[in-house]
């Protein structure tokens, strides 16, 4: 058994807390986003993890700064065998330095591959057919520690953002358990990431969320599924367009990068560089969610129509 403490944000990293509060080690504290007021009743809005933590009658820690001296003082005195990350921010020396094993970081991808902030959308946007989960030792660089053990997960045609981190937040379960009994071992070793296979996954920008209908319909359509979680968005009509959904249509390419036909009164199928994509699930601006047949049926949209 294991004095840990927890640290992470967002509701990839709830399953994982979930399963070890559960099971044999000690889950002494959950640092996390310290809650900040919103709505219009500005009542405190807690982080994923922060809310489940409380919900789960943990220790929750509120990290505003990780420089903060009374979360510093707070980590020390709790005295863990270790920290376990996931989907948290960049740990100072002064943090990490603070458990006697140090922490363990799990990260989306198949380390040296898409060391970074975003593993996941870059997996997708690239359109990759493999990608995995690590845990490594966090060191003074970002996802640069030694690897503990890695797994593979296949990408379905059909993966977004949303399933594919689903996908991994499962296996991260088993993988953070195992790299726990690992680190626990006297004779432990961590295998130093190879310097020759190194890319890298930035934060997603803002920019990056727009279309361009002169690409191809399988760069689009990656983008679609990379991008889920927010929406991939264009124009028409002088007004946003987000797609949440969309797949390759293999038909013959006959229109203009962009520009919509409207097939069986239920379809949209929308010309793009090479190939064409059909929108199957959008949403308009200031409008609800909505099938591309429901977006059709309400006459919002015309054969012609210019995306872009």
């Amino acid at each position: 058994m294991m004095k840990i403490i927890f640290m992470g944000n967002s509701i990839i990293a709830c399953p994982i807390l979930n399963s070890l509060n559960n099971s044999k080690h000690d889950l002494i504290g959950v640092v996390s986003n310290s809650p900040k007021p919103a709505g219009r009743g500005r009542s405190l809005m807690y982080s994923p993890v922060g809310q489940l933590a409380n919900e789960l009658g943990l220790n929750f820690i509120p990290a505003k700064s990780l420089n903060d001296k009374v979360l510093i003082d707070t980590l020390r005195r709790l005295e863990a065998d270790i920290f376990v990350v996931v989907a948290f921010r960049i740990l100072p020396k002064i943090i990490f330095s603070l458990s006697k094993k140090g922490a363990i970081n799990l990260h989306g991808s198949l380390l040296p591959k898409y060391r970074g902030a975003a593993p996941i959308q870059h997996s997708l946007l690239n359109g990759d057919k493999l990608t995995g989960v690590s845990t490594f030792l966090i060191d003074s660089n970002l996802d640069t520690g030694p690897i503990i053990l890695q797994k593979e997960i296949p990408i379905e045609d059909q993966d977004t953002f949303n399933s594919l981190s689903k996908k991994m937040s499962e296996e991260g379960i088993g993988i953070i358990f195992e790299s726990l009994s690992l680190v626990h071992t006297v004779d432990f070793k961590p295998v130093p990431q190879v310097e020759t296979e190194i890319s890298h996954a930035p934060k997603i920008s803002n920019k990056m969320f727009e279309i361009d209908w002169s690409a191809s319909a399988t760069q689009i359509n990656n983008k679609v599924r990379a991008l889920s979680y927010a929406g991939a968005f264009t124009f028409i009509n002088g007004k946003r367009i987000k797609i949440f959904k969309s797949k390759v249509d293999l038909g013959i390419n006959s229109k203009l990068p962009g520009e919509i036909s409207i097939v069986d009164k239920t379809r949209i199928i929308a010309g793009c560089g090479s190939q064409n994509l059909e929108l199957l699930e959008i949403q308009i601006e200031s409008k609800r969610r909505m099938t591309v047949e429901q977006w059709v049926n309400g006459n919002q949209v015309n054969d012609g129509d210019l995306l872009g």
